[in-house]
C-alpha cells in the first residue's frame, strides 16, 4: 500500500495517489471523507502486477478520514499519516493529512 501526494503549485489542491497490491482482488476502491465514502468515487483500476490504483484532486489544507475497499473488506493503509477512531464505524480509520 502506497499513498503519494503531490502538491499542485497553481491549484489549491493535492494530487494524491492511492495504490494497494491485491492480486487476488477483482475490485478495490478508496473511501472517505473526501468522497462520501462512495465506492463509486473512489474506483482503484487495476494493473497487470496485481496492484489497484488511482489519482485523485484533494484540496489541500485538509485532513481526510479513509479507507480502502478490497472485494467488500475495509483495510487500513499502514502508511497512512495517522488513525483516528470513529464511532460510526466502530473502528479506526486512515487519516490523510495535506
Amino acid at each position: 500500500m502506497a499513498i503519494k501526494k503531490q502538491v499542485v503549485k497553481t491549484k489549491p489542491v493535492v494530487k494524491v495517489t492511492f495504490s494497494i497490491e491485491a492480486k487476488a482482488a477483482n475490485a478495490a476502491a478508496v473511501v472517505g471523507d473526501f468522497n462520501n465514502w462512495n465506492p463509486a468515487e473512489g474506483e482503484l483500476s487495476k494493473l497487470k502486477n496485481g496492484t489497484f490504483k488511482a489519482t485523485f484532486d484533494l484540496p489541500k489544507d485538509n485532513t481526510f478520514e479513509f479507507k480502502y475497499i478490497v472485494d467488500g473488506t475495509y483495510v487500513n493503509d499502514p502508511q497512512a499519516d495517522s488513525y483516528a477512531y470513529n464511532e460510526f464505524a466502530g473502528a479506526e480509520n486512515g487519516v490523510l493529512a495535506l
